[in-house]
């Protein structure tokens, strides 16, 4: 398994990326599901030594990482993140635009996104960008997959406030060198196509009915590109083919197409149960955004409210009580509540609201104090790590 993935690595860091795609996808069908990926995660894990050449050390902590966070245990996952990082860091010395310590940027960029430190996640991926840019020029493979991860990261980032010019900026510039350099059904371009649709429809929103309407087609077509290109590569049981269900049945949902967004929500969260079992947060997501249909459109409002309640069960456990997420929720209880004409119970979610907002001001003060890379740290004995990694996940387990 493990000459499979090295191989797939080494084909992708040379540029040979249709080869590389065959060998991964492989590996992928051997490890079709999470749980599998996470326990091959283990096992490298549990042969680590300092024996294996540093090169391989970082990749192995990466993709660790990487199966961590997918799991949402990411205490595990930020100890093991943070000593690739200082690792890829030292074995590129002054050279800091070593691939090795790019590569690991990026993934430290991936752990902070899902770890509710947008802020920092923006700063990283962009200093991963700069020095992609400067290693590999601009007309690259390697740089578009960067400004495809960091229009993301922007378009989370500046989801409240409505700013999109920049992530849309490096949605195109990705798509662009996509269409250039790769075949017009290649699966890279479903991640830039999913992307620039998200922030099409976010536009369309604050623009007038024909811009909406032109807009709004754009971002129907890219999700539907994506979906398909979903459907060959992976089929139907998959993560990533939910994903593109759930965005298409959001986009539905502002094109007031309610009852087909509402089947495509209720597709994604079938597909995520089976596939993650109820309690993952890609589940809690779908959960939160059907629920926000049925209670700001459909006037399903009993629905709404079991809805809320099952994503902020989902949300507590996998987060701290100042996640961004939390904030939809509380919103959404308080107008279910203030509908059914439940004075109590909003007020209940009105102080839960204020309780969070008081929180994410603490949440947002210390991401932006910690906004730095810290990389310096020297790294710790290969069986400190695994000893501490083994630890932290009895404690998350318990």
């Amino acid at each position: 398994m493990s000459d499979f993935f090295f191989s797939g690595n080494f084909l992708e860091e040379a540029g040979w990326f249709s080869e590389a795609e065959g060998v991964l996808r492989s590996c992928r069908n051997i490890c079709k599901e999470n749980n599998l990926s996470f326990h091959w995660s283990l096992k490298a894990l549990e042969n680590l030594s300092e024996r294996l050449p540093r090169g391989v050390i970082v990749d192995i902590l990466c993709q660790a990482a990487k199966a961590h966070v997918i799991k949402r245990q990411l205490p595990k996952a930020e100890l093991l993140i943070q000593q690739a990082l200082y690792r890829s860091k030292e074995l590129c010395k002054e050279h800091i635009y070593h691939t090795k310590f790019i590569n690991t940027l990026l993934d430290y960029a991936f752990f902070l996104l899902n770890s509710d430190a947008v802020k920092r996640s923006v700063s990283v991926y962009q200093f991963a960008l700069k020095l992609k840019k400067v290693l590999f020029g601009h007309e690259n493979l390697q740089v578009a997959i960067a400004e495809d991860e960091l229009a993301y990261a922007l378009y989370v980032n500046e989801y409240s406030s409505g700013r999109f010019t920049e992530s849309k900026y490096h949605a195109e510039k990705a798509i662009r060198t996509f269409q250039n350099l790769l075949p017009e059904n290649h699966l890279l371009l479903t991640s830039a196509h999913r992307v620039k649709a998200l922030i099409l429809e976010e536009i369309a929103l604050d623009s007038n009915e024909q811009e909406s309407v032109e807009l709004y087609k754009e971002a129907e077509l890219l999700h539907q590109n994506a979906l398909v290109l979903s459907l060959q590569h992976f089929g139907e049981n998959n993560v990533q083919t939910a994903k593109h269900y759930g965005n298409i049945g959001r986009l539905y949902q502002s094109m007031q197409k309610y009852e087909e967004a509402e089947k495509m929500q209720l597709k994604a969260i079938a597909i995520k149960e089976k596939v993650l079992g109820k309690d993952d947060y890609e589940v809690g997501l779908s959960v939160g955004h059907l629920a926000s249909l049925y209670n700001y459109h459909m006037l399903e409002y009993h629905k709404a409210e079991k809805l809320y309640y099952r994503s902020i069960d989902i949300n507590l456990k996998l987060f701290s009580a100042s996640y961004s997420g939390l904030e939809y929720d509380y919103r959404g209880l308080i107008h279910v509540y203030e509908l059914l004409d439940n004075m109590d119970k909003m007020s209940e979610y009105t102080n839960k609201l204020s309780e969070w907002k008081i929180l994410r001001e603490t949440n947002d003060l210390n991401d932006r104090e910690m906004s730095g890379i810290d990389y310096a740290k020297p790294s710790l004995p290969l069986s400190q790590v695994i000893f501490s990694a083994e630890f932290l996940l009895s404690i998350t387990s318990l």
